[in-house]
C-alpha cells in the first residue's frame, strides 16, 4: 500500500515561491507505470491538476500553470517536489500529492482519477 505525505510551509508571501515535498513509502517512484501528481483545491472550487512526474523521469504540466511550475523527484530518497513561482493569494489552497495511472490529466480532476492520495496540506498566500 503506497502512502504519500505532503510537507512544506503553510504560509507563503505573495511573489515568492511555494515549495512542497511529497514523501512516498510502500512503493518506489520508479515503479513501471507509476505517475506522481500534484493537485490543489481552493475553497468552493474543483480539484485542479497542477502537474505530473512520470516513473521514467518525464513531466507534464497544466498549461494554465506551466509558466510558473516545476516538478522534480529525488528517487533515491523516495520523494518528489513542487515549486510554484510568483504566487498570489489566488494560489491559496489545499495541496495534495497523488499516485495515478496516466502521465497527464484534464485541468480539473476527480479523486477517482488517482490510486492513492496524501492527506493534503493547507498553503495560504498572504503578506
Amino acid at each position: 500500500q503506497v502512502q504519500l505525505v505532503e510537507s512544506g510551509p503553510g504560509l507563503v508571501k505573495p511573489s515568492q515561491t511555494l515549495s512542497l515535498t511529497c514523501t512516498v513509502s510502500g512503493g518506489a517512484i520508479r515503479t513501471n507505470g507509476a505517475y506522481w501528481s500534484w493537485i490543489r483545491q481552493s475553497p468552493g472550487n474543483e480539484l485542479e491538476w497542477i502537474g505530473t512526474y512520470g516513473w521514467a523521469g518525464s513531466t507534464s504540466l497544466n498549461p494554465s500553470l506551466k509558466s510558473r511550475t516545476s516538478i522534480s523527484a529525488d528517487t533515491s530518497k523516495g520523494l518528489f517536489t513542487l515549486q510554484l513561482r510568483s504566487v498570489t493569494p489566488e494560489d491559496t489552497a489545499v495541496y495534495y500529492c497523488a499516485r495515478g495511472r496516466t502521465p497527464s490529466y484534464r485541468p480539473y480532476v476527480d479523486r477517482s482519477d488517482f490510486n492513492s492520495w496524501g492527506q493534503g496540506t493547507q498553503v495560504t498566500i498572504s503578506s
